[in-house]
């Protein structure tokens, strides 16, 4: 009896020992709480005991050449230059809607009103004269009807009551003309007198927007009325605030954006209920006072004083940059494979673990240790007076 008990009392221990080792690679793991997802400090580059380090994201460099920056514009290309004592300080610059590889452009101030059409090679191929009294012409714009639009908004000294824009049709021949008729409009700004030198015609709605120019601070982008009147005064509604330095503007084809020129840089305006600066470049001059559309519609074209006139890319918004802050990575979901795997592992264990339990009960219930004993000595001295064996139930047995 002594032996089978230890036979039974070895098998559990062997059993339990078992539960321990007899289960595949990596799933006691699965028993353990999930760690993944959540990045824990480590003391002394250590990680805390009991416990595996998560792992952040992976991060992906950039490939090679390349920069999260936007790629560099361009380099403005020279296109032509004026050279005409006819145009002697040009104030602004537009595309013609009516005839292919021709700008118009008005001269700076004075008190002569002339529209002076230029080619691509820089060469006047006609004059329109207006006889109308001027004060300080700084802008022209061309609607996509074709009509031109002269505007007398300079105001350095601010003290004019009104600021006026003269339209003309677009000619019908390129041929000089020393009368042309006009139409006038007359419009006042809301906060007092303004110095400007931009106006800008909505392509679409071909609402007129004037810009005014401060030497620092915030300027202003002030709306005319949707229908403009000849007579009377139109008044304006300040929309939106502008860069300082604004010399001249124009609306990319579409009307999504607006580009605004000054003395030293080019920046593209976001045209919405509230038009806000995205992108800026510098210009290839640091003197100029105009812009307009390019023959192509993708470009612009930037005028200096000195009458050259270069093909600029329009600044565009820079990419947002990749985050470089690593984040943690969720612990990835178990596979069916892998499942199947912990479930078979858990039965095992506790197919194990039972099997022990039953061989320790088992030994103690059918043997316990002091009756054993007991009959062991009864067995020694029966043989030793050689009476017969104690019944182990401890039943009497026959002499």
């Amino acid at each position: 009896m002594s032996a089978l008990r230890t036979v039974l009392t070895v098998t559990a221990a062997s059993l339990l020992t078992l539960t321990g080792t007899a289960l595949p690679a990596g799933a006691a793991d699965a028993a353990t709480p999930a760690t993944s997802g959540v990045i824990r400090p480590a003391s002394a580059g250590l990680a805390p005991a009991g416990l595996r380090a998560a792992a952040p994201a992976a991060f992906v460099a950039p490939a090679a050449g390349s920069s999260l920056e936007a790629d560099p514009p361009p380099a403005p290309k020279r296109r032509f230059t004026i050279r005409d004592d006819r145009v002697d300080q040009t104030s602004g610059l537009a595309r013609s809607q009516n005839y292919d590889g021709i700008w118009w452009t008005v001269n700076d101030s004075g008190d002569k009103l002339e529209v002076i059409g230029v080619d691509k090679e820089g060469k006047v191929r006609a004059v329109l004269g207006l006889k109308a009294p001027v004060k300080d012409v700084e802008a022209i714009a061309v609607d996509h009807d074709g009509t031109i639009y002269i505007a007398d908004i300079g105001d350095n000294k601010k003290n004019r009551d009104m600021i006026e824009v003269f339209t003309i049709p677009e000619p019908s021949n390129l041929e000089d003309s020393e009368s042309v008729k006009f139409h006038r409009y007359d419009f006042e700004y809301p906060d007092g007198a303004h110095d400007a030198e931009t106006l800008l015609i909505d392509p679409e709605s071909k609402r007129l927007f004037f810009v005014t120019k401060v030497s620092s601070g915030k300027a202003g982008i002030y709306a005319a009325p949707e229908q403009a009147s000849i007579e009377g005064t139109n008044d304006l509604t300040k929309i939106a605030d502008a860069p300082a330095g604004v010399t001249d503007g124009v609306f990319v084809p579409d009307g999504s954006l607006a580009v605004l020129r000054s003395m030293t840089d080019v920046a593209t305006v976001e045209w919405s209920d509230e038009p806000n600066v995205i992108a800026r470049t510098a210009t290839p001059t640091a003197e100029g006072e105009s812009i307009a559309l390019s023959d192509s519609g993708n470009s612009v074209l930037i005028g200096s004083k000195t009458s050259a006139v270069y093909d600029l890319a329009v600044p565009s918004r820079k990419p947002a940059a990749t985050p470089t802050t690593p984040k943690a990575t969720p612990a990835p979901a178990a596979d069916a494979a892998d499942s199947g795997t912990t479930k078979k592992s858990h039965n095992l264990r506790w197919i194990l673990i039972g099997a022990a339990l039953f061989a320790i009960v088992i030994t103690f219930l059918t043997f316990p240790p002091g009756r054993r004993e007991r009959l062991d000595r009864m067995a020694e001295n029966a043989r030793l007076t050689g009476q017969p064996p104690p019944d182990p139930h401890g039943r009497r047995r026959a002499a």
